[in-house]
C-alpha cells in the first residue's frame, strides 16, 4: 500500500489534497469537521484518512466517541511542501 504510485494517485487529487491542508492549518481537528471542511462524506474522510494513517501521515488520538485527527512530523512536512506547491499554482 505504501508504493510510489500509490501515493501519485493519492495525492494528485483534489480531496485528499484539501484535507491534508485542512488538517495542517487546524492543527488537531476531529472527522466530521474535516469531513465538512473538505466537502466529503464521512465515510470518505474516514477512507482517506486510513490510507493517510498508513503512509504515517497522521495519527488519531480517541476520547469517548469522538477521533481526533493529527499530523505526525512526515504529514506536517508533506503538508508545508503541498501548501507550497497550490500557493505557486
Amino acid at each position: 500500500m505504501t508504493g510510489k504510485l500509490d501515493m501519485e494517485e493519492l495525492f494528485l487529487r483534489k480531496k485528499p489534497v484539501r484535507l491534508l491542508l485542512n488538517i495542517k492549518m487546524g492543527g488537531t481537528k476531529y472527522v466530521s469537521v474535516l469531513a465538512k471542511e473538505t466537502d466529503t462524506t464521512y465515510s470518505h474522510t474516514v477512507k482517506l484518512l486510513e490510507m493517510f494513517k498508513g503512509y504515517g501521515l497522521v495519527e488519531f488520538d480517541k476520547h469517548g466517541r469522538i477521533k481526533f485527527v493529527k499530523l505526525t512530523q512526515d504529514g506536517a512536512e508533506l503538508a508545508g511542501a503541498v501548501d507550497e506547491i497550490v500557493a505557486a499554482a
